[in-house]
């Protein structure tokens, strides 16, 4: 026996040596930046018929360290691919590796180390700072893509469509700062609602390890920690957006039209402030109360800011009471006003989940009973994974992190509402083992939609969700086999972050990229993944709906970026991170 096994490891080392010398292929998915030494590792091999066995070799090729019989061959639920799933768990020491199935092919090189998603953590988190309007990015901070101060939004104007008698069109308003909202150059209010609501969650339930996550910007040597000055930049543009005459909260602050693939500020269109509404008012609401309680800790550094983002957040509740279903319409917008805004609309026509939302933040904050009815039945809400229109879970998310409060108001609900969170992140975890990819994403073809790579992050935050609740390590796991998704255990076999792994994006849709004539992207930004509505002009090479992508800056449907992708990604990232020594890896 042993001589057999000698045999095989010699095999591998010969066929190692042949396929390192070659250019690797992707046929191998695997999680390009790496893995925890304790923690399960996955890859997987797309084959057009099955192979057995694998081994995983140094670096160098020049020792096997493992060798291991490829699991069976599946067919994927989400397209027409067939896959292998290669199990090397039982790898702990650290160092740098690659997979190899003999005679056929290598993977890219990965990392097994403590803290190995510490640079996606860091990265992601930086993707704001190289979104920010109205400030130079200097080259200390931004490298090689510094670039001067766009869009100053210190002239904005009223557009018709949101006159007020304070306010006619064509007053003039300030309203800088903030970060770019996409590959666009424009801003968002009810986009940036879950943004916010997402990274200031991550703050609530990672304090300790963002406290010293420092991601090199201007800010990282105050007294406050790096995720909340970058929640600072776009809070302070948030404030702005709100009518001081009456609470309620514009739309968004644009350009008629989209800006053309240039640098910020090459373009001098002027800036407009469009119809208030009240999905924003209310997003609004929900953000500034929540921001409201975690700034209380920082009153020394920032006096004053805590106290009037609460007033910010009762003025804009007053509003949308009394204004409760004013639906941001921008097709009739543009029939009765001008200029006609062809910007991206964010329009929501159901309210009831940023109700529930807004009122969960202001009495979790205030402890004000007026907010109460909407929340004392939160077992009895839906739940899905969030999205910019679909915010209700933010809102379960804080109930049951603000713990024994809520218990106290309403016990038998908090019982219940943790119980069909857990139940709901069981079916996630349960599909697992069917997957082709072995990840939680692609559980349903419906995964796969404009920003799916957001949707895979979105359930990891679930999974991270039912761990803290639960402590059970199922939960972690599954959370883990997103991020590897997000980094190259995919379909495509692309880690999807800019500047991360080695088959990685490098031509998203992002202005600033495509217009600064730097060959790598700004790095740190999360495309939006495969989404087999294909609602650009390019051409796609598929389009099933886990293969729908296509790495080019034409492909705004698969390959945009966006903050609302990038928040969930910071809170898996920097989750894991802050949590898996904690889970036993």
């Amino acid at each position: 026996m042993r001589s057999i096994e000698s045999y095989a490891v010699l095999i591998c080392l010969l066929h190692a040596a042949t396929l390192l010398a070659q250019q690797p292929v992707n046929a191998i998915r695997i999680n390009q930046e790496g893995y925890y030494p304790q923690a399960p590792k996955y890859a997987v091999l797309v084959v057009n018929k099955a192979a057995r066995d694998f081994c995983v070799v140094s670096g160098s090729g020049k020792d096997t360290v493992f060798k291991g019989q490829l699991g069976e061959l599946k067919t994927s639920a989400n397209s027409a691919l067939q896959t292998q799933l290669a199990d090397f768990s039982t790898i702990r020491k650290t160092g740098t590796y690659r997979l190899v199935v003999p005679g056929t092919t290598s993977s890219y090189t990965f990392r097994i180390a403590p803290s190995v998603h510490h640079s996606s953590a860091v990265a992601l988190l930086k993707g704001y700072y190289y979104q920010r309007v109205s400030t130079a990015l200097e080259a200390t901070y931004a490298g090689s893509w510094h670039r001067p101060a766009g869009h100053p939004d210190n002239v904005v104007l009223i557009h018709p469509s949101a006159v007020s008698t304070q306010r006619p069109a064509g007053t003039v308003i300030s309203s800088p700062g903030g970060w770019y909202d996409a590959g666009d150059y424009n801003k968002y209010i009810v986009n940036s609602g879950i943004t916010m609501g997402t990274l200031l969650s991550a703050y609530e339930d990672f304090a300790t390890y963002f406290d010293t996550l420092r991601t090199h910007i201007p800010e990282s040597r105050n007294r406050i920690p790096d995720v909340l000055d970058e929640v600072l930049v776009n809070l302070r543009w948030m404030l702005t957006m709100q009518d001081p005459a009456d609470g309620g909260v514009y739309n968004k602050c644009t350009n008629a039209a989209f800006d053309g693939m240039v640098m910020p500020g090459v373009t001098k269109a002027p800036r407009y402030v469009v119809q208030k509404g009240t999905a924003a008012t209310l997003d609004f609401a929900a953000v500034m109360a929540q921001a409201s309680r975690i700034l209380k800790r920082f009153n020394k550094q920032l006096p004053g800011l805590s106290d009037s983002c609460l007033l910010a957040a009762k003025a804009a509740w007053q509003w949308a009471a009394a204004n409760p279903a004013l639906v941001y319409d921008q097709d009739k917008i543009n029939r009765e006003f001008k200029p006609v805004i062809s910007t991206g609309g964010y329009g929501d026509r159901n309210f009831s989940d940023e109700w529930y939302w807004a009122a969960a933040e202001l009495w979790i904050t205030t402890g004000d009973d007026q907010y109460a009815s909407l929340i004392g039945k939160a077992d009895q809400q839906d739940m899905s994974i969030p999205s910019w229109a679909t915010v209700r879970m933010l809102g379960h998310y804080s109930l049951l992190r603000s713990g024994r409060r809520y218990a106290a108001k309403y016990p038998a609900s908090a019982t219940a509402l943790k119980e069909k969170l857990l139940r709901y992140a069981d079916g996630f975890v349960d599909a697992i083992n069917n997957n082709a990819f072995h990840t939680v994403m692609g559980r349903y073809r419906t995964d796969f939609v404009w920003g799916s790579s957001a949707v895979a992050a979105n359930q990891g935050i679930l999974l991270i969700n039912a761990w803290l609740l639960s402590k059970d390590r199922r939960y972690f796991e599954a959370a883990l086999t997103n991020l590897d998704y997000l980094l190259g255990r995919n379909a495509t076999g692309y880690s999807f972050v800019t500047g991360i792994g080695t088959q990685r994006v490098m031509k998203p849709h992002h202005r600033p990229s495509v217009a600064d004539g730097i060959v790598d992207p700004v790095p740190g930004l999360l495309s939006g993944g495969p989404n087999p509505g294909q609602q650009d002009r390019c051409k796609y090479e598929y389009a099933e709906p886990e293969t729908s992508f296509t790495d080019q800056d034409c492909s705004y449907a698969s390959n945009e970026i966006a903050i609302n992708w990038n928040a969930p990604a910071v809170y898996l990232a920097a989750a894991i991170e802050a949590l898996y020594k904690r889970v036993g890896y």
